[in-house]
């Protein structure tokens, strides 16, 4: 447990170019205190105690304002950057080395029973603001871009961003967007098109027609 401590403190000289020495770290960051009451709830969680494990984690919600439900399972060197806001369910599971921001929401969809909430895969970040809901997979060395809405599953490797999040980067390379809006097609000039297709049609027939009487 000390060693695993000890990395929680690490990662964020790692992640924070603010943090200054390991006193100010101990003492001010949030985001430190509420992992660190959480590996304590979810210990008692497991053990059964779930009243005392919800009291542990209502209390760092007070005092921190980050919510972490003492049965989200938690990898080594997580980091939670300015931690306001944050909110993560049940049945999350996070992976080692994973970075997300204020305002981040790891949640469900409803009241589906079982795995309801995301599963986010070592070296993730989650920026500012994001939502990523129900029982999905964020990749491995994903990002989610910042106040973006993800509702399916991202691939390893991937930049999610926008309402509802879309894959715009995959492997280093940007993905074909699906719809060019230069191209978008022109429903008055489609319609004009129509009705001079059905003109020259009926004039055709016209002709025909009168070819026929004069015979």
């Amino acid at each position: 447990m000390i060693k695993l401590l000890k990395q929680d403190i690490e990662v964020v000289f790692d992640q924070d170019p603010a943090a200054r020495t390991y006193v100010e770290v101990f003492l001010t960051y949030s985001g430190l205190h509420a992992i660190w009451a959480h590996r304590i709830a979810h210990t008692l969680y497991k053990k059964k105690f779930f009243f005392i494990a919800r009291v542990i984690s209502q209390a760092s919600r007070f005092l921190t304002g980050i919510e972490i439900h003492p049965g989200a399972q938690i990898g080594r060197r997580f980091f939670i950057d300015h931690g306001m806001g944050v909110v993560i369910g049940e049945t999350c599971e996070i992976g080692d080395n994973v970075t997300i921001f204020q305002g981040v929401t790891l949640g469900g969809t409803g009241k589906e029973k079982g795995k309801r909430h995301p599963t986010i895969k070592d070296n993730a970040l989650i920026a500012t603001g994001a939502k990523v809901l129900g029982s999905i997979t964020v990749g491995e060395s994903s990002k989610i871009g910042a106040g973006s809405v993800v509702l399916h599953d991202v691939p390893d490797h991937s930049t999610v961003v926008g309402i509802p999040g879309r894959v715009v980067i995959q492997n280093g390379e940007k993905v074909r967007k699906d719809l060019d809006h230069h191209k978008m097609p022109d429903p008055m000039s489609e319609a004009l098109k129509m009705m001079e297709k059905e003109i020259s049609s009926l004039r055709k027939e016209l002709e025909e027609l009168k070819g026929v009487k004069s015979n």
